[in-house]
């Protein structure tokens, strides 16, 4: 709670509430309305799933316990000060906060003893993990922010994260509220615990636990259906979505879900970034560890929508947090603000809130982010590694002149593709996948020589770009070569990549194009007759074969460097003095993939061909064929895209648009400043 002047304190949270009404009949009514509609959702997991996951919870327990003393041994301890060394799991997240769903994982956090080390959680216990009963999938990303093993026990989806503490042993009371156990921890074993010690502490500073979870749950189905539910591309996390909504009960603790909910979507609309939110003063630590703090860290500064953790040390749960993907969640509130002020007066109902996302529909231009492998274990840990790169990309394409947005998916979609040949492999790996390959089982491949399996994991983030200006004339292209070449160079850095074995494809798709996987059954907008540009695109710059790649060409193959004529396009010249390290801002345009054939290598380029553009082909990396004979692309897919003329077409959803939405404000006498002043901010 926070004093005020010395006194006891009064109230939960840096500010006095925003108001301490008690809720009216229509905000009652809205609440039993909402919790029928999650019911109906199918939000609540059933009786039969809660028990199974305390039975997968207490194996979890007892098989790192098992791992420490088997580490200990290893290291030369005694089998009595082995099994002492203990072992403990904590969890944390929404089966904690108690909002977890049917089929959500469990985070769990693993504290183990000074004696174990990060290397061996993934190496000895994520080998144990492999071969335990009912577990079918184990992925570990050791590289990762926090570095975290996925896996599946008894159909349970688990996050285990691990902490060393600077103990000889961990006992079964152990309790993670004490800050000195943070002492002589690394960044990471620090970032592991306060999973659950943010969790721990979120609870203690809601005013009513149960409308907590109630307003919780339902901004959580919000989210995911809405897709800005991912920390990883870029949205926020449970953790943090979890702290706005106490942030909201502490400024309205009497008040019921269904206001919760609705002053939820309004005071984050209205919420002056990047003004942080804090659900109890930053407190200073008696250790040396790092603090947020944006007037000390430039880094903090840099934080778009900073969301602070009150579990000592305080980090910010929003690094992740794009441009883009601020744009994207404020035009959600906004939305949704509109929509519950309609369900509270009776005009709309609660299903609308959760009308499934646009995002297929929403653009002309998609690029795909293809990762593939030929081994199931393989592509778990290579299509997770390029998942958590893929804000990397985001940021890199706001850097583009003229690109409004860049707003990805929150998900994967993961395929098993049965191909025959070497040239279905090839096809497959840069998300061509033909009608003969996608009807093919694995039964039609087993026995046959050339037969293969390509496991991919498709990445969507969607292009908007701005409008033309008023008064502009001639073409306008859009060059996106340096992000998505940079990208793949980044992706390729970590330290575990084989290119013989590991394919990456960033490639542009047009909307009309994009697979039927995405859509739901019957969502699907018709295909309309693409008419024939009434101009064929310009031929190619004489000079656009110096960029191919020497190796890509045999001997004496290489055509003469001429001299490039230099633009007349103002737009195009305007960037030509643009550094090889910098972002080149010369627009071009959406390039189709080519393949140039040689009896050793493929060399990819891209070149979709729009009407009245000019094309430039650009050097790629040609592909190595693996030990097992199947190639796999690991090849930088620069694809420019054309940007329209005017914003018409750009979103084809039939959800209204926000500009069409007034600003939503909070009812009579109630004030978001209120909430937003500077209290617990050093």
């Amino acid at each position: 709670m926070a004093p005020t002047n010395g006194a006891a304190p009064k109230y939960l949270g840096v500010t006095p509430p925003i108001s301490l009404s008690e809720p009216d009949l229509l905000e009652k009514q809205a609440t039993v309305t909402l919790l029928e509609e999650l019911r109906r959702q199918g939000t609540f997991e059933s009786e039969e799933e809660a028990k199974l996951r305390e039975v997968v919870l207490d194996r979890i327990a007892t098989l790192v316990k098992e791992f420490v003393r088997t580490v200990y041994l290893a290291r030369g301890f005694s089998e009595a000060a082995a099994k002492a060394a203990g072992g403990k799991i904590f969890t944390f997240g929404s089966y904690r906060l108690g909002v977890h769903g049917p089929g959500s994982d469990i985070d769990t956090l693993c504290v183990v003893p000074k004696h174990v080390s990060r290397e061996d959680f993934f190496d000895v216990f994520e080998h144990m993990l492999k071969n335990t009963d009912g577990v079918t999938e184990v992925s570990g990303v050791p590289d990762a922010y926090v570095p975290i093993i996925k896996t599946k026990i008894s159909g349970i989806p688990i996050d285990l994260v691990m902490a060393r503490l600077a103990l000889s042993t961990i006992p079964d009371d152990l309790s993670l509220q004490d800050d000195h156990l943070l002492r002589n921890l690394d960044e990471r074993c620090v970032r592991s615990l306060n999973g659950s010690r943010v969790t721990d502490e979120i609870l203690r500073l809601v005013p009513n636990v149960s409308v907590f979870r109630d307003s919780l749950r339902c901004i959580k189905l919000w989210a995911q259906r809405r897709a800005i539910y991912s920390n990883v591309n870029g949205f926020l996390g449970g953790v943090a979505w979890a702290m706005l909504v106490a942030r909201i009960c502490q400024l309205y603790p009497n008040a019921v879900a269904g206001s919760i909910v609705g002053r939820f979507f309004i005071i984050m609309y209205q919420w002056n970034w990047p003004q942080p939110v804090l659900l109890k003063a930053i407190e200073e630590g008696p250790l040396p560890v790092r603090v947020w703090n944006p007037k000390i860290f430039p880094a903090d500064r840099a934080h778009r929508m900073p969301i602070i953790t009150p579990a000592y040390p305080a980090m910010c749960a929003t690094h992740n947090v794009t441009q883009s993907t601020q744009l994207i969640m404020t035009e959600e509130f906004k939305k949704a603000a509109d929509i519950v002020d309609k369900v509270i007066f009776n005009k709309a109902s609660w299903s609308e809130l959760f009308s499934k996302h646009d995002f297929f529909h929403k653009y002309r231009h998609y690029l795909q982010v293809i990762a593939s492998t030929g081994a199931p274990e393989m592509q778990l840990k290579w299509s997770g590694t390029v998942e958590s790169r893929i804000r990397q990309l985001v940021m890199k394409l706001e850097f583009v002149e003229s690109l409004a947005l860049a707003h990805p998916f929150i998900k994967g979609f993961e395929q098993i593709s049965y191909c025959m040949n070497e040239e279905e492999v090839r096809s497959v790996a840069q998300g061509e996948i033909s009608e003969a390959v996608a009807k093919r089982t694995k039964e039609d491949v087993e026995g046959k020589e050339d037969g293969s399996a390509v496991y991919s994991t498709t990445f969507y983030i969607g292009l908007a770009v701005e409008p033309k200006q008023p008064g502009f004339v001639g073409t306008r292209r859009l060059d996106i070569s340096y992000p998505t070449t940079e990208f793949t160079k980044l992706v390729k850095m970590w330290e575990k990549f084989d290119g013989n074995k590991m394919g990456i494809v960033v490639r542009n798709i047009k909307s009309s194009n994009l697979p039927d996987y995405v859509f739901d059954e019957g969502e699907r907008p018709p295909r309309l007759a693409q008419k024939r540009p009434k101009q064929e695109p310009e031929d190619l710059p004489s000079s656009t074969s110096t960029t191919l790649p020497d190796y890509a060409l045999g001997d004496g193959e290489r055509p003469p460097r001429s001299a490039q004529k230099r633009p007349k396009n103002e737009l195009a010249d305007r960037s030509s003095n643009t550094s090889p390290d910098m972002p080149n801002k010369k627009p071009r345009l959406v390039e189709r993939a080519v393949l140039l054939h040689r009896n050793d290598a493929i060399l990819i380029l891209i070149r979709h061909m729009l009407p009245e553009t000019s094309t430039h082909i650009v050097p790629h990396e040609v592909f190595k064929r693996s030990d097992n004979g199947v190639a796999l692309p690991h090849v930088s897919v620069t694809t420019p895209v054309e940007r329209p003329s005017s914003t018409v077409g750009l979103y084809t959803s039939q959800v209204k648009d926000p500009a069409e939405i007034k600003s939503p404000q909070l009812p009579l006498g109630e004030n978001v400043a209120v909430a937003t002043t500077t209290t617990g901010v050093r």
